[in-house]
């Protein structure tokens, strides 16, 4: 490798200051199309025509972040916008087709992504469709996502290991009398990938397993948390719910049909890494050809998966640069006011985690500064996540 390239890729983490710029460009689209999307969740308002709301204002603010560079970047939606309610985990992104509506006090998951050439920040938030302060046990499972949400982003640190993070928050969620997801992994974000090798597991299970890892500096990762008022093992009830999809990169095969090779080409040159929504597609080739272009693992698909009926559910999820004065979240969504009927104020270990600073002490000697952008910042709002459930 010349010295050029060595260069090159020593500047596609976080010790670039274009590339911390990229994630935080990404991050402030993502964050107003969630308030965007927040502000349009009403009853009786169409669940499609909120995803598409997302998705729009994604692609028409990242298309016009570096129009005027030489070298062309490619920019714009890193994961569809998903609206799932009550005991719909994730992945809803229904087609133009689909009448479903929201209610008076649905609990509703936002869920969405932006890349600035390839550099990527998503959320998750959770809300609920009233006024005034939410209370009961859609405050129990929002309290404990985001209760959780923050002991995670204290404890991703360099040094501290994923495992820490798994423990940590299933104390969280059990202090609400909720469970943590199963099956839901956090990952490492790198270039053009959503899905890196490095992750968080939620929850420990002889079914899904992962390889311990320690965080280090310079370090992005997408934090995904998942609560429920019930068992924690959700199930996909409908396979033809299923809408967003991510090609396989390393997989090829010679699709048979001629509406499967329209539609695979289609992808390959408007998505070829992201993941994308079934409804960017010319839907009438699509419902045929993403059959074939999946029975031969073409795509990767994110299944929308259900708790039982009754049960709520709700996902935060959050990017966070692991800079080297700390930790940055720089995705997030304010909470509204909630009143649950647990509380985790009389746990002394969880106490001891929400206590911790995600700003590093200086080293050296001198005094630490006060006041600085970011440390009055980091006690308050709870966050989101970031991670597709590890189920087939």
């Amino acid at each position: 490798m010349s010295d050029d390239e060595l260069q090159e890729e020593k500047e596609l983490d976080l010790s670039s200051p274009d590339v911390v710029t990229k994630y935080k460009s990404a991050a402030e689209i993502v964050n107003r199309a969630l308030q965007l999307v927040v502000s349009e969740c009403k009853p009786k308002v169409r669940i499609v025509d909120l995803c598409e709301k997302g998705d729009s204002f994604i692609r028409e603010q990242a298309g016009n972040m570096y129009k005027n560079v030489k070298k062309k970047i490619e920019r714009g939606i890193a994961f569809p916008t998903c609206v799932s309610v009550n005991n719909t985990v994730c992945h809803f992104s229904p087609l133009a087709s689909d009448e479903s509506v929201l209610e008076e006090n649905d609990v509703v998951k936002i869920d969405l992504g932006c890349h600035i050439d390839g550099f990527i920040a998503v959320v998750a938030h959770t809300h609920v469709v009233q006024e005034g302060p939410v209370t009961g046990r859609a405050a129990d499972v929002i309290a404990a996502a985001n209760t959780a949400a923050e002991v995670a982003l204290r404890l991703v640190r360099p040094g501290k290991k994923n495992k820490d993070v798994t423990d940590a928050i299933q104390k969280v969620a059990a202090a609400y009398d909720c469970k943590i997801l199963e099956g839901v992994l956090s990952h490492q974000l790198k270039q053009f990938v959503i899905d890196g090798n490095k992750v968080v597991l939620s929850v420990a299970s002889p079914d899904v397993r992962v390889d311990d890892a320690e965080f280090e500096e310079n370090e992005v990762y997408s934090i995904d948390i998942v609560t429920s008022t019930g068992e924690g093992k959700p199930k996909m009830l409908d396979e033809r719910q299923t809408t967003i999809y991510k090609r396989a990169v390393d997989k090829n095969y010679h699709l048979k049909m001629k509406s499967s090779r329209f539609i695979f080409s289609e992808i390959s040159q408007k998505f070829p890494i992201m993941p994308f929504s079934a409804r960017a597609l010319e839907e009438k080739r699509a419902r045929l050809g993403l059959v074939e272009c999946m029975n031969h693992d073409l795509l990767q698909p994110y299944p929308v998966l259900h708790e039982k009926p009754g049960d709520l559910v709700a996902h935060v999820k959050f990017t966070v640069l692991l800079m080297p004065n700390g930790s940055d979240r720089i995705t997030s969504h304010s909470l509204q006011q909630l009143k649950p009927n647990k509380s985790v104020d009389e746990d002394p270990e969880i106490k001891s985690w929400l206590a911790l600073g995600t700003k590093s002490k200086k080293k050296g000697g001198g005094k630490k500064k006060k006041g600085k952008k970011g440390d009055a910042k980091e006690e308050t709002e709870a966050m989101d996540t970031d991670a597709a459930p590890a189920h087939e």
